[in-house]
């Protein structure tokens, strides 16, 4: 899911974002409806059977997730090494990046030669990059071997969506959603001050206005540590983007052979004048980039009063937690597809679990993995924590015990978006509201023609992180309204930006995608 995501998020935290908690079983209301395609089975696939315990060396294996572990991570990490060390002689260690500079600890999981055996893979965590690189083992050999149920059940044409150089080298989830972004507000505080409902750019600003001027120990915008977080909000909903704006190079959706230079335009120069206004009016506080909770969490905690970008099942996810302690307060939401006129559903390659080259158990991490995906008792017990504990069953419905504060399990807070079976989903009653804005959805959408980019920076590598550390000294200020003369900003920022080898990276990622836009006929 878009940290969220950041992401580098495509709206925000685009997930990505994040990106925490997005969106059952055979006995829900309606079970198919998260289904990706017909070509998944008609019913939940038996788990692999084995009468006893493998007569081999017990390992554990290193399983890492983006961002923050749930409290009670602990209690079913022990439940779930009962069942692995019965099941496989495995047991597992859960670990967490935390959502504090997650992009910086990532890199360093895939590069330092630490053992790490599973990791969650997405667009936003550039898998298709760190797959040309050769990161991560290739699966195509080991998965029919080591994991034949998952093999058969992930249907074939994700398999060949996620494949990069014509090998696979993550297993998608299958559950179809769409991770477009979109406003996320407390309407309770709207329809109280009788506030504009925000659907466009003017009346969102009208909307944090009214809250400023209303409820001023409630920041009207959630914000935190990402610099691109206003900027790749306003390119999604204003300017069409197709992704965020990597290395400042912009794409639109409707003319996708026509890159240009982004950064430092009097396009990017009005979007940051937006942020800066915003940053004037005091919607945005001033020590954004020390900001650490995550942006849903200070919606749900009543901190902040918006989102600029977040997507339907994780604003859902936001509701619940937040009624689960305040009843009384409500959230709303309006898709940007809904602007723009089109909608892309989430691509196989958004969720998803690789095995780094520096794992030494490949074959053991695909059979616990499998057990994640097709086995209920796992998959459930990851999901949704202990039955009579954490949740319980209603009327088909999954129903959180106690609230989000007592509650040391909330639903999918392990971040399980990429081990999400569609036969064994269980949903609140609230998430008919986000099956209504699929079901719109569905009738504009579009084909993703970005995430199935694979981008090589191996002749630009020093340039890369080079830039990367510029973007965030001087660009990500600027972006953030931090900045008061905007025009040296620019010029400061550019100067360091072109010493860094801002035009190599450029050139060279313009090839690549011209030549990927020409390969698949994307016109």
């Amino acid at each position: 899911m878009k940290m969220l995501a950041t992401h580098r998020f495509s709206a925000i935290l685009s997930g990505a974002l994040l990106i925490t908690a997005l969106t059952g079983c055979s006995s829900s209301p309606e079970p198919k409806q998260g289904a990706a395609t017909p070509a998944a089975s008609a019913a939940a696939p038996a788990a692999t059977v084995k009468t006893e315990a493998p007569k081999r060396e017990k390992v554990e294996l290193q399983f890492y997730m983006l961002g923050n572990a749930p409290k009670d991570l602990q209690i079913i990490q022990d439940e779930v090494n009962k069942l692995a060390l019965k099941d496989l002689n495995t047991t597992v260690k859960f670990n967490y990046t935390t959502w504090t500079d997650w992009d910086q600890k990532y890199k360093l999981l895939l590069s330092s030669g630490q053992q790490v055996d599973l990791i969650f893979t997405a667009d936003w965590t550039q898998y298709q990059s760190y797959a040309k690189k050769g990161a991560f083992l290739p699966l195509d050999d080991i998965l029919p071997k080591a994991a034949p149920t998952l093999n058969k059940y992930v249907p074939k044409d994700m398999w060949e969506a996620v494949k990069i150089d014509g090998k696979i080298y993550t297993v998608p989830a299958t559950f179809k959603e769409y991770v477009t972004n979109g406003f996320v507000w407390r309407e309770d505080l709207r329809v109280k001050y009788n506030l504009p409902k925000p659907t466009s750019i003017e009346t969102f600003e009208a909307y944090m206005d009214g809250i400023k001027k209303n409820e001023p120990n409630i920041l009207p915008f959630a914000s935190g540590g990402d610099g691109n977080l206003i900027v790749n909000g306003l390119r999604d909903v204003v300017h069409n983007s197709v992704g965020s704006p990597l290395y400042g190079i912009g794409i639109n959706y409707n003319k996708p052979g026509e890159v240009y230079s982004y950064w430092g335009s009097e396009e990017h120069m009005g979007d940051i004048k937006i942020a800066k206004r915003w940053m004037d009016k005091g919607f945005i506080p001033k020590n954004v980039l020390n900001v650490k909770d995550s942006t849903w969490d200070q919606l749900v905690s009543g901190k902040a009063a918006s989102e600029f970008g977040d997507n339907p099942a994780r604003f859902n996810d936001s509701l619940n937690k937040m009624k689960s302690t305040h009843p009384d307060w409500n959230l709303d939401y309006y898709a940007f597809p809904t602007i723009k006129g089109y909608a892309q559903p989430v691509h196989p390659i958004h969720n998803g679990f690789a095995i780094p080259k520096s794992s030494k158990n490949a074959e053991r991490a695909l059979e616990f993995y499998e057990k994640m995906v097709t086995d209920k008792a796992y998959n459930w017990l990851t999901s949704y924590g202990i039955e009579g504990k954490n949740f319980q069953v209603d009327n088909g419905y999954y129903k959180m015990i106690g609230d989000n504060n007592s509650n040391g399990f909330p639903r999918e807070s392990m971040n399980s978006w990429a081990w999400r079976n569609p036969d064994f989903m269980l949903f609140e009653k609230s998430f008919d509201g986000v099956k209504a804005i699929y079901k719109d959805l569905d009738k504009i959408q579009k084909p993703d023609i970005f995430t199935g980019f694979a981008e090589d920076y191996s002749s630009y590598q020093a340039e890369k992180a080079a830039l990367e550390q510029v973007e965030k000294q001087y660009l990500w200020p600027l972006q953030l309204g931090l900045v008061a003369d905007l025009d040296a900003g620019m010029k400061t920022f550019m100067e360091k930006a072109k010493q860094a080898g801002l035009e190599k990276v450029q050139a060279e990622y313009k090839k690549q995608w011209l030549q990927y836009v020409n390969e698949k006929g994307i016109k």
